[in-house]
């Protein structure tokens, strides 16, 4: 048995998308169990509309964080395998049968990761996507960790590593696959199995997205290698790199090429491959604003990190959460 969950929170303007590729779905589930953290808006009453139509079964539970109605749904869901996805995205019609496909058959196989798309709107959602989202040339399977809009398991891996942690509100399901993978590894990764999302649409809404993540990583005291190069860049070998230009000669100031070249490479091959990939043709204007929004986002983006990573800590601190390292 397949069991589809998620878990919503004022998703009134975008349910729909979901609720509708659910219905396309070539592999129908079993059940769909969503657990609503107390809508304030018509998310209810949209998921109750659709109720008639597929096998969904709609909890309400106020005030309660990601990790906590994620965990909910899959207790209160009967199927062996859970398939786990978002409000606001769009499933391809293949998704479910792509994304449960190595389980079904592989008895071997517990978990599997799903892919996800960035379906822009905008030209500043193109370059959003293009600068912070991988493509799928980019994915290593054997270290991929996937990401909850597109994930499927066994629930009894779930149950042994105690579920979602509920004392993590950003960055949960990464440290969710991270102790999937001590018990469960590897992974299987179905780039098929894709969903379709719409990237944060202004430099605000991501800065305060990436403050977010950045907060979760110091929470759960995760990568502290890529936090403090982050730091040293920024914080000490640029502002060295400029003062050793105007005080010794401006040539060393030349410098700053390669260090941008690797610091943007990524982000314009994946912006000129998704250029291809459009239908519509873009004027010189238009690729000239792409090009320069994408150093804009990864500055933008650095400093929420930067920002973000030591007020995590200081909770940390304060609040000594348990250590998610042991199973």
């Amino acid at each position: 048995m397949i069991s589809v969950i998620a878990t919503v929170l004022n998703e009134g303007d975008h349910i729909h998308r979901l609720m509708r590729s659910l219905k396309a779905q070539d592999y129908p589930a079993d059940e769909i169990v969503i657990v609503d953290g107390g809508s304030r808006d018509s998310t209810v009453r949209i998921l109750e509309a659709y109720q008639a139509e597929l096998p969904l079964r709609i909890l309400v539970e106020p005030g309660c964080n990601i990790s906590q109605g994620r965990n909910r749904a899959i207790a209160a869901a009967q199927g062996d395998i859970i398939a786990v996805t978002d409000a606001g995205v769009e499933l391809r019609p293949n998704w479910l049968r792509e994304i449960t496909r190595p389980l079904r058959e592989n008895p071997g196989c517990a978990v599997v990761g799903g892919f996800f798309h960035a379906q822009a709107a905008t030209r500043f959602e193109l370059a959003m996507g293009a600068t912070v989202l991988p493509l799928e040339d980019e994915i290593q399977a054997e270290s991929f960790l996937p990401s909850s809009r597109s994930v499927a398991f066994r629930k009894p891996v779930w149950e042994r590593v105690g579920g979602y942690p509920e004392w993590l509100d950003y960055c949960e399901d990464l440290i969710f696959d991270l102790r999937l993978k001590q018990v469960a590894s590897p992974f299987a990764f179905a780039p098929n199995a894709a969903v379709e999302f719409r990237p944060r649409g202004s430099l605000r809404s991501f800065f305060k997205q990436y403050y977010l993540y950045a907060r979760g990583d110091g929470k759960a005291d995760l990568w502290r290698k890529r936090h403090a190069i982050r730091y040293l860049t920024y914080l000490v070998a640029l502002p060295l790199l400029l003062l050793l230009g105007a005080a010794v000669h401006p040539l060393l100031w030349l410098l700053l090429i390669p260090g941008a070249f690797i610091y943007l490479r990524q982000p314009y091959r994946r912006l000129r491959t998704l250029l291809r990939r459009e239908q519509q043709r873009h004027t010189p204007a238009q690729i000239a604003y792409l090009v320069a929004l994408v150093p804009v986002i990864r500055v933008v983006g650095d400093v929420a990190k930067m920002l973000g990573y030591p007020v995590g800590w200081w909770w940390r601190l304060r609040n000594h959460p348990p250590d998610w390292r042991r199973v």
